[in-house]
Formats: structure tokens, C-alpha cells, sequence
């Protein structure tokens, strides 16, 4: 994990330094950062490009390091990175009123469990859990890391403070760090202030 970037009085790895604002804590940024490789504001896509994509996933610890150029695995790695981000976007976006989730939001998210199940593990007081997700050699791993990272979060409450900015054009994944819990923009000053003006146009142009 290489260390480039202090955000917040937090110190991000470099996988994670397209979050510009409002970072969640960890391990629940590596999910913020992951769905934020797509950028619908600026239509940017982390994802687009194999190599990439590959050497993010990498750095992320969500695939192992292979050698040589993309292959055919790695495309259908990648197709199953875009419906998992996809997903977990959605997931997000219920945190801020989206509506119920689909069947197709959901069928990613399947795939991944069958692809790589989690594991029981009973320790010396007799105790059943989930023990640690093994090294992701494979993609299927490390999103399955991901999943339990979003399980441990709705356990302890963070995870409703991961939301979708309000801005239908920006859906970009922030933590609000609010006390009441009510953000709504991952950026005031552009995306809220955008939506306000676009609002006021409307009513103005609406008959007296």
C-alpha cells in the first residue's frame, strides 16, 4: 500500500486519491473508493481502460498481480467489476431513498457469493464467525471482501452515513460526517449549489 495523499486530518493510499472530500473511515473507504472509479460528473471511468483498471485493482488489493498483458480472464474480471460497482452503488443509494433494490441490482452481488463464499471459523471459547477473507487471488475474492466490509458497517452504524450525492448527474459516493446525519451533496459548492440554481430556473419559468 503506498501512502500519497492527507485528506482530512486522514492519510489515504494512493487508491483512494480521486477522493477529493468527504472520505469515509476506513475499511469503509476501499467500498467509497471503489464505486467512485466511475465518475458521472466528468464521465470518467477508472474501469475503461484494462491496464488500468488492472493496476487499480491491484493496488486495492482486490486481485492478485498476474504477468503479461489482460488476457480473456481479466476482461470477464472486469465486466464482473462494472455490475459489482453498479451494485454496491445501488446498495448505496438506499441509504438516501432510492427505492428497493432489483433483481438486477442484486444479481451481481449473487454472483460474487457464488463465486467465492465466506468462511466459518470457531475459535478456542467456542465462539462461530466469519473469518478473514483469503488473499484475493482471484477478483470474486476480493469483491467478496468488499461485501463484508458493507456487512460490518450496517452492523456499527456507518454504513447509512455512506450516500449518494443529490445531484442526478453526480451520484458520487461521500461520507457525511454530519452530526444529524442529513448531507445531502458531496460538494455544497458545486453539486448543491448547481441543483439549487437548476430548482430556481424551474420555479421561475413556471406561469404566475
Amino acid at each position: 500500500m503506498i501512502i500519497t495523499v492527507s485528506l482530512n486530518g486522514m492519510t489515504l493510499a494512493s487508491w483512494a486519491s480521486h477522493i477529493e472530500d468527504k472520505p469515509a473511515p476506513m475499511p469503509l473507504l476501499l467500498v467509497q473508493a471503489f464505486v467512485d472509479t466511475l465518475d458521472l460528473d466528468l464521465r470518467t471511468d477508472m474501469f475503461a481502460r484494462d491496464e488500468e483498471a488492472r493496476a487499480w485493482l491491484v493496488e486495492a488489493g482486490l486481485r492478485a498481480p498476474d504477468p503479461g498483458p489482460p488476457g480473456p480472464d481479466f476482461t470477464a474480471d472486469l465486466r464482473l467489476a462494472r455490475e459489482v460497482r453498479a451494485s454496491i452503488r445501488a446498495l448505496i443509494g438506499s441509504n438516501t431513498g432510492t427505492g428497493p433494490l432489483t433483481d438486477g441490482d442484486l444479481a451481481p452481488l449473487e454472483q460474487v457469493l457464488s463465486q467465492s463464499r465466506p468462511r466459518l471459523e470457531i475459535d478456542a471459547s467456542g465462539q462461530v464467525r466469519l473469518g478473514p477473507v483469503p488473499p484475493a487471488a482471484r477478483l470474486a475474492d476480493g469483491l467478496l471482501g468488499l461485501l463484508l466490509i458493507i456487512r460490518d458497517a450496517q452492523a456499527d452504524g456507518s454504513w447509512s452515513r455512506l450516500k449518494l450525492c443529490g445531484n442526478p448527474d453526480c451520484r458520487w459516493a461521500f461520507y457525511d460526517r454530519s452530526r444529524p446525519g442529513v448531507g445531502a451533496w458531496c460538494d455544497m459548492a458545486s453539486c448543491g449549489n448547481r441543483i439549487k440554481n437548476r430548482n430556481l430556473r424551474a420555479r421561475r419559468a413556471q406561469p404566475g
